[in-house]
């Protein structure tokens, strides 16, 4: 068995080395089997030392122009030679436990895909709210969290890998389809949850309250028009960092 994680990057020289560290030492969930595990970093076209600090941490770093999480995400999967593909998001932080989990699903042979809830690595009371909201709702949809996914290869290229069209909610859109090949095949979507995964709150410190309520409020009101226009996702694609 083989197992890519495929880390998308855009300008993550503050966290790289960190979250490579993390995933790297959380890999000993899949090594413990006897497993092969490779990393990849999809460099989605940084104008700072992401690639370069992804290479001295020993991850095999691929290219993508077009600045986009689900092109990124894409690229580095069309780089994987993994049975099973894990996306982790750049400032996020696994844990061997939480590898170890999804392991064993992997090994059950019932399980198509999944994700994990997640838990933000700073304490702001809109962060745990939302946050909550939707460890709840991604528990019940079997909707799996962008920041951690793992998937059969065969699975996510049967049903397309990323939508190229979302630059927000791609996730979703991804569980949907797996949800439903899932049952065709007679095999399941699973979210984990005893062992969160640890990802930035930098959002809540780099926008304001009134930022992100704006984008909340476009999103409910015109969520087609939002989510495919990178101009409307402001709180992914302005450069903050």
């Amino acid at each position: 068995m083989k197992i890519s994680i495929i880390v998308p990057a855009y300008n993550e020289e503050k966290l790289i080395a960190g979250s490579l560290r993390s995933i790297e030492q959380a890999a000993a969930g899949f090594t413990a089997r006897q497993w092969e595990t490779e990393i990849i970093v999809c460099d989605n076209n940084s104008s700072d030392a992401t690639a370069g600090l992804a290479r001295a941490a020993g991850a095999r770093v691929v290219f993508e122009p077009v600045n986009q999480i689900a092109r990124a995400r894409n690229t580095g999967a069309a780089a994987a030679g993994g049975d099973w593909l894990v996306f982790v998001d750049a400032d996020s932080h696994p844990t061997a436990e939480l590898f170890a989990e999804a392991a064993a699903h992997i090994e059950s042979g019932r399980c198509l895909a999944g994700g994990c809830t997640v838990r933000m690595d700073e304490r702001h009371f809109m962060a745990d709210v939302g946050t909550g909201l939707w460890n709840l709702l991604s528990r019940a949809a079997k909707w799996a969290a962008g920041s951690f996914i793992f998937c059969q290869a065969e699975a996510f290229r049967k049903v397309g890998g990323f939508n190229a069209e979302l630059f927000v909610s791609e996730e979703i859109d991804l569980s949907k389809r797996l949800k439903a090949l899932a049952r065709r095949s007679g095999k399941k979507i699973v979210i984990l949850h005893r062992h969160p995964l640890v990802t930035s709150a930098r959002k809540m410190r780099l926008h304001s309250r009134g930022d992100l309520a704006r984008f909340v409020i476009k999103a409910l009101l015109r969520p087609r028009q939002t989510v495919t226009s990178r101009e409307q996702c402001g709180p992914w694609y302005d450069g903050r960092r």
